[in-house]
């Protein structure tokens, strides 16, 4: 069985301390499978990860919508933030993506989703994550999990690391598959979602990482 970490970000996300060759070489340290990069509205570091490992890299994006964030994975192209969520999923669609909602009841996120919005796009949707190592709440990752259920839909587990200490906390343990939606799809029907909630200290770390941003700006 295979250990993947669906939901990760490295330094091209603002709030990430993690480069694509930290995370490379955390993720090989950790035994997982596969490394899927999202970071937030590019595609730029999952691309520069899978330069570096073709193999072993799937090209994934966090998707930020007017309401709510999707997980997308198997990509060739980027995907604005800023768009309905029926447009993104459209145009992720065209890619022949898979698509999840990221970490969906967990309130004190900007991306987390209204319940009428959520259940107006589940048909739209492959998986719900079920298990988020950044979602303090119990209840907001079993919550996911139960709308998984109620609806039909796959569950996926990340670490959502912005750190290299963070990946592997949450991961998926499932058959080997081929690097498609399809392989995919088929691979979670026989999964399961491992690994432990990340301690609050990696907030400090984005937090931080965000600041260092902003310092760094040359509209200073």
């Amino acid at each position: 069985m295979w250990r993947v970490d669906f939901h990760l970000h490295t330094r091209f996300s603002p709030d990430s301390l993690t480069s694509p060759e930290a995370a490379l070489r955390a993720a090989r340290a950790r035994g997982l499978a596969r490394l899927v990069v999202t970071d937030h509205n590019t595609i730029a570091g999952a691309l520069e990860a899978r330069r570096l490992a073709p193999a072993f890299v799937i090209v994934g994006e966090e998707v930020m919508t007017t309401e709510g964030e999707l997980l997308a994975y198997f990509l060739e192209e980027g995907v604005p933030a800023g768009l309905p969520p029926e447009e993104a999923l459209a145009r992720l669609r065209a890619q022949g993506a898979f698509v999840a909602a990221a970490h969906p009841f967990d309130v004190r996120r900007r991306g987390h989703w209204a319940p009428d919005a959520l259940e107006r796009i589940a048909p739209l949707l492959d998986a719900v994550e079920g298990f988020n190592a950044r979602c303090f709440s119990a209840r907001a990752n079993r919550r996911a999990v139960q709308f998984a259920a109620d609806h039909g839909l796959l569950v996926l587990a990340g670490s959502d690391a912005h750190t290299a200490a963070e990946i592997g906390r949450g991961v998926m343990v499932l058959p080997p598959f081929e690097p498609t939606a399809a392989g995919l799809r088929a691979a979670l029907r026989e999964s399961r979602p491992a690994g432990a909630v990340s301690p609050p200290w990696v907030m400090v770390a984005s937090r931080y990482a965000k600041w260092r941003k902003r310092l760094a700006s040359p509209e200073r």
